[in-house]
């Protein structure tokens, strides 16, 4: 498969999944996969010369205990499907895969896609929790505080919030 049959391929899988994407350069697609733990995974899917990358953002680096995150996410990488966790120059972790042009297919294209949304929105709360816990709890304790809402912390209340830490 050329690089110009792989683009058409690549939207029309994600036209076909109802996935909303922007095409900011011929062959580069920027998609938003909706979460329900983290609420979007921003995901590249680049056309190249021998591949498509697939490429998406998962958390920052680690604020505190950084043995136990990247133990975590390594001990993930062995089971997973079509991308794995890695660095960048910075420590930010991503999602990254490589999928050569001959395998790009409609159907491969939702598998990864699938892939991503599935270890970004299942894992996140957990790798947040094991690398952010110092800041989550003194974001919870600012808010209280503050009567700001809480919502999207509930997920972290069994170690944030004082009141369930004590009872």
């Amino acid at each position: 498969m050329d690089g110009v049959s792989t683009r058409e391929t690549v939207a029309a899988a994600l036209k076909a999944a109802e996935v909303p994407f922007e095409e900011p350069r011929p062959g580069a697609f920027l998609a938003t996969l909706p979460g329900r733990r983290k609420l979007d995974t921003m995901t590249w899917l680049v056309v190249g010369e021998q591949a498509l990358l697939v490429e998406a953002f998962f958390c920052r680096q680690p604020d505190e205990n950084h043995a136990e995150f990247y133990r975590f996410l390594l001990g993930k990488n062995g089971g997973m499907y079509g991308v794995h966790f890695c660095l960048d120059a910075v420590g930010d972790v991503h999602l990254v895969g490589r999928i050569p042009l001959a395998a790009v297919s409609e159907q491969e294209v939702d598998r990864v896609l699938g892939c991503v949304l599935t270890y970004s929105d299942d894992w996140f709360n957990t790798a947040l929790e094991l690398g952010f816990a110092g800041a989550i709890r003194r974001e919870w304790a600012w808010r209280a505080k503050h009567g700001q809402p809480l919502k999207n912390l509930q997920a972290f209340a069994h170690f944030a919030d004082p009141a369930r830490a004590e009872g």
